[in-house]
């Protein structure tokens, strides 16, 4: 089929669902919607047989969907309607959700229903669900939604559809309904900063300005003050509630123009007199804190495991250096054999910080920085010839990430992963010695092939052609057994 995605951005989502179309031989093509008249001019020019909404923020012209058939792909479900519909779910304490296809009508997302997935909610932010359990439901219910229409179906009325619960129209959230106070307690104020994470943040006070608040985690040791900043840790400020205390990692001033960055980058001097408080990889918390890389080993099996959860992916300059250096503690673990890489649950690697390089008094001198950083960390591991190195990546990897992964061993990938080892369309060359790592695994031609098309790949083409030596399992818990289970069954061979 010609199909055309009409998308407000080629996000994680829409790119995963390309993937899909693209393994089964369909003719995708990609529209960036903006203006109404340009989504007019592109379909009468390419002329699909259906049109797909994979993340759109704006409405389908009546012209379009009244003369060929639209899907869009609604993060809620059976009779949800609204563009905030996710953030609210995650607000009302939702334990089952889901995703549903509709077919596009002149009343935003009320149109008969093509296909619903259902999926259990879990307790962490809105793009962490949006990446993972939206997506994976998104992509099962478009390739239903197309067999039910290559099958000669049709869809259903929302009102009609069989489902055990149904939903309703919403407005779009607001800062009023995401509104807190330092003095409530720390489950109400992360519910309401995960709700809005990555976008569009929670407005709160802080040294008296006012921040949009990201990646918050509870804190049970340190405590004081509502509304007190108690201390600073690898970037993060922990901040003083009514029952306990939050971490949270990331801030954007509320002016235009801001970027999202570390939270004590974006105080400036007000961070400077912070105590440190530390939390080291190998140190085991038996309290809720906030821990960016975690060692966890297992010296009897001869296998360590190395946590990396870094946010959006960004590695910093400082967050390469800290990262090697657990690395290097693992190495001189005696009884440790094999080093798997974990990432984060979330996301593995998307390279280097370009906000903290945007940022900085030279651009130029910490870009520079941070390259030297990323490509000694993924030195040491191409290096580590003692040891056998797995990389397990639980979410979607990109530009420099990817060759981080290929650095180890056996490279391990979550089923329903994107992998975008490019970095030409951000204006970047690359380095992390991608031309070594590529055609070692892939052959120069692809290599070069890849790398120039700049489009995303998924894992059963990764495998297919040798970047990835295996997948399995959609959900998160599942692929790190696997994992596990490799790494294990990788040490009890004989001649290990």
């Amino acid at each position: 089929m010609k199909i055309l995605f009409i998308t407000t951005a080629f996000n994680g989502m829409a790119q995963r669902l390309w993937i899909e179309l693209d393994r089964l031989n369909h003719e995708v093509f990609v529209h960036i919607a903006a203006e109404q008249e340009a989504m007019l001019k592109v379909v009468k020019q390419y002329e699909p047989d259906l049109i797909v909404a994979p993340f759109l923020k704006t409405k389908i012209p009546a012209a379009i969907h009244e003369n060929y058939p639209c899907l869009i792909v609604h993060p809620g479900i059976v009779g949800d309607r609204g563009s905030s519909s996710l953030d609210r779910a995650l607000l009302r304490g939702e334990e089952h959700w889901g995703v549903t296809i509709l077919q596009a009508v002149e009343k935003m997302d009320a149109g008969p229903v093509w296909s619903f997935q259902p999926f259990l909610m879990r307790d962490v932010s809105k793009a962490q669900l949006y990446r993972c359990e939206v997506t994976q439901a998104a992509a099962k219910g478009l390739l239903d939604s197309l067999q039910k229409i290559q099958g000669g179906q049709a869809p259903v009325p929302a009102d009609l559809y069989p489902a055990e619960k149904k939903g309703r129209w919403y407005p779009k959230i607001t800062q009023a309904d995401l509104a807190f106070a330092w003095r409530d307690d720390a489950q109400s104020i992360l519910l309401k900063i995960r709700a809005a994470d990555s976008d569009p943040g929670v407005l709160a006070e802080i040294f008296g300005e006012s921040y949009y608040c990201y990646g918050g985690h509870l804190e049970e040791k340190l405590k004081g003050t509502p509304g007190e900043v108690l201390a600073k840790r690898n970037g993060a400020v922990c901040i003083a509630v009514g029952d306990a205390s939050v971490w949270v990692t990331h801030l954007r001033k509320r002016q235009e123009g801001a970027i999202k960055l570390p939270a004590v980058v974006a105080l400036g001097d007000r961070a400077d007199n912070l105590p440190e408080s530390e939390c080291l990889p190998l140190e085991k918390p038996e309290y809720a804190t906030w821990q960016e890389i975690r060692i966890e080993s297992d010296e009897q099996a001869g296998i360590a495991y190395l946590h990396f959860d870094f946010y959006n992916g960004a590695m910093s300059t400082d967050q390469c250096r800290r990262l090697l250096d657990a690395f290097r503690q693992i190495k001189a673990m005696p009884e440790v054999k094999c080093i798997v890489l974990m990432g984060g649950a979330d996301l593995w690697s998307n390279g280097i910080h370009l906000h903290l390089i945007e940022q900085a008094e030279n651009p130029a001198d910490e870009s520079w920085e941070n390259i030297l950083a990323i490509d000694d960390l993924i030195l040491e591991i191409i290096t580590s010839t003692d040891h056998y190195v797995i990389s397990a990546l639980q979410g979607n990897a990109g530009a420099g990430g990817v060759p981080l992964a290929l650095a180890a061993d056996k490279v391990l990938a979550r089923d329903g992963i994107v992998l975008n080892p490019h970095t030409k369309n951000m204006g970047l060359y690359g380095s992390e010695y991608w031309t070594y790592l590529l055609p070692k695994r892939i052959g120069i031609e692809k290599a070069i092939r890849f790398t120039e098309d700049c489009l995303p790949w998924g894992v059963a083409l990764a495998k297919e052609i040798g970047l990835i030596d295996d997948y399995h399992g959609e959900t998160v818990e599942a692929f790190t057994a696997f994992a596990r289970q490799q790494a294990q069954k990788i040490v009890s061979l004989p001649y290990f």
